[in-house]
């Protein structure tokens, strides 16, 4: 073989998918031949909402309790996506989202996110449910010049529940709202209070595709004005639901109504339901929709958008693509993926974190010892009340998060480590009392040890999660090099609903004693394997 056509070869497989990928160590839809595979993203980007604005789209979600919230991914292509930024930077409209005495608001803050650029702003609208820890919902409306912020955020007395914000051609700002029973409520011109009373424009169920007699509720709703239609798409029946659209010429209706997709034949029986509808500059129409793959997350997948006698339809005759072309937007683009890896060497926190509800600012800190992250504790009884756990998703099918931690700096009383967190949880931990440390493995809040008397500062925690059985393994390391499993394997599950499973890094303290004990992250590492 001549040394020209080593190279050709090499360069070849350097830019072969499979290459790429593994680079990346994450999941990547681009097959870098022109196709995609769904999902977009193996990982909980619930509830999707899309917009463009030029040549860019964005993307945002839902993400409950965790702060900060409501992320926003930006493409250029629909199909390779990276961060952008949150349009909640924090919630200070209730006490429990500080954990203040032990309380929390568990699947509080954002839900049903819609996203849409209008005069030169980005909005971003979302409700905040009653019931989860607060006796009254309410709506909110962020508003921002850049998608990267500062945004604005004005807090509704109204709950409008799973809202989608709509500005119409004729200058009027209007929000779909409601489940089962839909409303149409129109706000002031600069979308910061509502102007009139809710409207009904919908109280009935609506059947599926095959005509089953299942008359189920429609939620979720997103709003569009296309050659004078109004067009609502909203997802029914749940879980193993399926998509709709309403259509009149009127925003107040009537309306009549379609299936335009159900099909859960990418992941039985889990349908695809709710998400929002885009048209590129060449006029095609492409839908991101999402999927519920239990204690992974609800993913988002891309179909393209055929339009049949005035109706959306998804998919090709009515299915999920499995693997497809990419949307047509004139160029191509290198293959991204949102950040999961972080050596902690930035002094600001990278945007693929989240945290457990509001952080203490004054007890974490990536400048104190540059290139940690380093995690100082505060009081707690068990870990679900523990501030400043640091979190990110995990993906599927397969992941695995290691993190090298520094235990010197911990006070008696001080639990610092590293797992995966939801209801149920599972960590493996440096535990300190009376001067001596022990290595424990903790499972649903009880504490198993691993080593009696751990006599080193440095350790390495790794957590093994994948979609099969929805299982994770725990291990650790003196070495960095030879890894143990810990305890049991954990079972994730969805005690927390809606929120799927997560890397969480954590340092807390058991005693008033330790509060204030440090423990530094010199890195977190993401592995698609």
């Amino acid at each position: 073989m001549t040394i020209k056509a080593s190279i050709f070869i090499s360069l070849l497989l350097l830019f072969h998918p499979f290459f790429i990928s593994n680079a990346q160590q994450v999941w990547s839809p681009d097959n870098g031949d022109g196709t995609f595979t769904n999902p977009l993203m193996w990982g909980d980007w619930p509830d999707p909402d899309i917009i463009r604005v030029g040549d860019e789209f964005y993307m945002v979600s839902t993400s409950m309790h965790y702060v900060p919230g409501s992320p926003i991914a930006k493409s250029k292509d629909l199909v390779n996506w990276e961060m952008a930024g949150y349009a909640v930077d924090r919630y200070d409209e209730e006490p429990g989202y500080d954990m203040k005495d032990g309380k929390t608001l568990y699947l509080n803050g954002s839900w049903a996110n819609s996203i849409r650029y209008h005069n030169g702003k980005f909005y971003v609208a979302f409700c905040t449910p009653y019931g989860w820890g607060t006796e009254k919902g309410h709506f909110s409306v962020c508003e921002a010049e850049k998608v990267e912020g500062p945004w604005k955020r004005t807090v509704f007395p109204e709950h409008l529940y799973d809202p989608g914000l709509f500005f119409d051609d004729n200058g009027k700002v209007y929000v779909v709202h409601g489940q089962h029973d839909l409303f149409v409520t129109e706000l002031n011109a600069d979308a910061r209070s509502v102007k009139g009373k809710p409207v009904k424009i919908w109280d009935k169920g609506v059947d599926d595709a095959h005509n089953s007699g299942k008359h189920a509720g429609m939620e979720g709703s997103h709003v569009y004005k296309i050659n004078g239609i109004y067009y609502i798409l909203c997802p029914a029946g749940g879980t193993e639901g399926w998509q709709v659209c309403l259509r009149s010429k009127n925003i107040y209706g009537p309306y009549e109504h379609k299936v335009v997709i159900q099909d859960d034949s990418s992941y039985p029986t889990n349908g695809l339901h709710q998400g929002g509808m885009v048209q590129l500059k060449n006029g095609d129409w492409w839908f991101i929709i999402m999927q519920d793959r239990g204690a992974i997350g609800r993913v988002p997948h891309l179909l393209p958008v055929k339009w049949i006698d005035g109706w959306p339809m998804l998919g090709i005759n009515g299915h999920d693509v499995s693997i497809y072309q990419k949307p047509n937007v004139g160029k191509t683009y290198p293959i991204k993926s949102p950040a999961t890896t972080d050596e902690f060497n930035s002094t600001k926190l990278g945007l693929q974190w989240q945290w457990n509800h509001n952080p203490d600012n004054s007890r974490w800190s990536l400048t104190e010892r540059k290139g940690y992250m380093r995690l100082k504790a505060s009081y707690a009884k068990e870990l679900t009340t523990a501030r400043n756990t640091l979190t990110q998703r995990v993906q599927g099918p397969l992941s695995t998060g290691t993190v090298e931690m520094d235990a010197s700096g911990l006070k008696n009383g001080n639990i610092a480590g590293f797992g995966v967190f939801q209801d149920p949880y599972a960590y493996v931990a440096v535990r300190q009392g009376d001067g001596i440390r022990k290595l424990i493995f903790c499972y649903k809040g009880k504490q198993t040890t691993i080593i009696e008397n751990l006599k080193q500062d440095k350790v390495w925690f790794r957590a093994r999660v994948t979609d099969k059985d929805f299982t994770a393994r725990l291990y650790y390391s003196l070495d960095g090099k030879d890894f143990s499993p810990v305890g049991e394997v954990l079972h994730m599950n969805l005690g927390y609903p809606w929120t799927a499973n997560r890397f969480a890094l954590l340092n807390y303290s058991e005693t008033e004693e330790g509060v204030g004990g440090m423990a530094d992250f010199n890195w977190f590492r993401f592995y698609n394997k």
